[in-house]
């Protein structure tokens, strides 16, 4: 009977591609042990993902998870891990979708372009410089739409100004200039120059008078170059990942939800390309440097 059981385990291991001495390895009392280790390991890992994972309700990858482990929770495993966990337990991260945001308006022979003074020379480690600027929708409630205006610090990441708005009114980029000065008139400096697309708010006179007045200097993409704008583009991105714009059944609702993203992504997500800091750390950081 030994002999028979012994030709049939040969046999299995044989049709399974493995040696009888893995076979008998893996279930020695010491390779069970160390499995039941590693799945408790696995697990109290799990728990720590999750729990950055949904840091501030907010969904995560897996470079986000790891700052926010190390940053918030004191807890530092490698991407290599992070990713093993979230592929283990499906924790899903958000995926990028293409900025659907296209333009509705013409321009009249009245409005005017400006030249590319950026020139994608994104990262000049100088707040309050580069100013990168932008409008997209978002889709809420039951086929509810709004529109949201952003000013973004291209140093820094940081976001200095935004406006939701019910309709594309040349008041939802004039009034994120406003706030933009109300919020952060010291930090601008006096090269300070703000740079957009060429959309038909941003060639506007009204607009290009008002930016003027502010003592800021101004840019424009090229024409049909997304990636004069790249960092914008890729802000928005993240942000209808990672905000939770659909769930809003109001207009109260939504600008409520971007009052809390926006406060998110500034203070608490922490940013790779960053050195692992927050856009306002970074900031900070870069202030006290120059």
């Amino acid at each position: 009977m030994k002999y028979n059981l012994k030709n049939m385990i040969t046999y299995l291991c044989r049709i399974a591609g493995v040696s009888r001495t893995g076979y008998y390895n893996y279930f020695s009392p010491k390779s069970i042990k160390a499995r039941r280790q590693r799945e408790k390991n696995d697990k109290k890992a799990k728990k720590a993902v999750l729990k950055a994972y949904k840091y501030r309700n907010r969904k995560k990858g897996a470079r986000q998870i790891k700052m926010t482990l190390e940053k918030k929770f004191n807890i530092n495993y490698n991407l290599k891990k992070i990713r093993r966990i979230m592929k283990k337990y499906e924790i899903v991260c958000p995926i990028r979708r293409p900025n659907p945001y296209r333009k509705i308006m013409k321009a009249t022979k009245e409005h005017t372009t400006l030249p590319d003074k950026l020139k994608r020379e994104f990262k000049q480690n100088i707040p309050g410089k580069v100013l990168l600027t932008d409008i997209t929708y978002l889709s809420y409630g039951k086929g509810m739409r709004a529109y949201l205006s952003t000013i973004k610090d291209a140093s820094t990441n940081e976001i200095l100004a935004y406006y939701l708005s019910k309709n594309l009114k040349i008041e939802i980029v004039t009034n994120t200039i406003k706030i933009l000065i109300k919020k952060h008139k010291i930090l601008l400096r006096k090269d300070a120059f703000i740079h957009s697309d060429q959309g038909v708010h941003y060639t506007s006179p009204i607009f290009q008078k008002l930016v003027k007045s502010k003592k800021l200097d101004q840019s424009m993409s090229r024409r049909g170059n997304c990636w004069d704008n790249a960092p914008q583009e890729s802000f928005f991105g993240h942000f209808k990942d990672e905000a939770y714009i659909k769930h809003c059944e109001n207009f109260n609702e939504l600008q409520e939800e971007i009052d809390d993203y926006m406060d998110y992504y500034n203070n608490d997500r922490y940013q790779w390309d960053l050195k692992k800091m927050t856009p306002v750390e970074y900031r900070n950081h870069l202030l006290q440097s120059n």
